[in-house]
């Protein structure tokens, strides 16, 4: 026969959601900016793209 807890926390259940993995600090973050990760891929692959591509066509630059 096992020993019950001598004392138990009666408010347990009310703060039970803080636990909850929707408010990790992970998910909070996350979906702060949604699109940042889809943003930041496209954003990268079109400077890669267009450095490449200014580099085979020298004469294509743009003069300020």
């Amino acid at each position: 026969m096992s020993n019950p807890p001598l004392f138990r926390d009666p408010w347990a259940k009310r703060d039970a959601w803080r636990k909850h993995p929707v408010f990790t600090n992970r998910a909070m973050f996350s979906s702060m900016f949604p699109g940042l990760g889809i943003a930041l891929v496209a954003f990268t692959a079109y400077v890669v793209v267009d450095n490449l591509y200014s580099k085979a066509q020298p004469g294509a630059q743009q003069k300020h």
